[in-house]
């Protein structure tokens, strides 16, 4: 169970995301301005996930997100009705990790959130990981390759640690997308050929030798020191 924050400044919206929230067993604090979300934010520190309409009064879903990402990392998930390119676009540059427009299914919906949820607390729940030369800190995020650290960006991080985490498994780029972009990426599968070569130049020698190509589907974790 997680406890989610719901901004929006209509009741009957608030009262339909709580309702799938609670049927899923979250529990639920409910927001009806951008001033209010921020004062409940800084006042609480259970909170696991916000979501924020785009406009509401006091401050809106833009502003509130921007003051938030200045002191922490929580998932946030943008609420609007607008569906123009640019308001996601905007609402990924200034932190949001992702936006639903209205109208929305439940289904689609609670995809959509427990997509994020897993994405952001999946690798702090699974501890750590030490296959062949490579260890891996969920908890710092901390990253070395046969004792040397290295700096990854939090997408090359989050991308070694799914593949290493579930070593000798093949994964396909559509599925990489979905697991560690997130439900519906509007991107193309080129990003993840992107993010695996940044992968293996940073992990040196290891980079083949763990990183492994099936070309036609996708990519395989091997701790091989061959």
């Amino acid at each position: 169970m997680y406890k989610i924050l719901v901004a929006d400044d209509e009741a009957k919206i608030r009262m339909l995301i709580s309702d799938f929230l609670k049927n899923e067993g979250h529990e639920v604090i409910e927001a009806e301005n951008g001033q209010e979300a921020l004062d409940i934010f800084h006042e609480r520190n259970d909170i696991s996930l916000i979501i924020l309409d785009v406009m509401m009064p006091e401050y809106d879903g833009w502003t509130v997100c921007r003051e938030i990402r200045k002191t922490s990392d929580i998932p946030i998930i943008m609420l609007t009705a607008r569906s123009e390119e640019f308001d996601e676009i905007h609402g990924f540059e200034i932190g949001a990790d992702d936006y639903i427009t209205k109208p929305f299914s439940p289904t689609v919906f609670m995809a959509r959130v427990n997509a994020c949820l897993r994405r952001s607390y999946q690798s702090q729940d699974a501890g750590k990981v030490e296959i062949g030369k490579l260890f891996i800190d969920s908890a710092t995020h901390t990253v070395r390759i046969d004792g040397r650290d290295i700096e990854l960006t939090p997408k090359e991080y989050e991308l070694l640690f799914y593949l290493s985490s579930n070593a000798g498994k093949l994964f396909s780029r559509e599925k990489l997308l979905t697991q560690v972009w997130g439900y519906d990426y509007f991107g193309g599968t080129r990003t993840v050929d992107t993010h695996i070569g940044r992968l293996r130049i940073k992990l040196g020698e290891y980079g083949d030798k763990y990183i492994k190509t099936y070309r036609g589907f996708g990519y395989k974790f091997e701790a091989s020191e061959d």
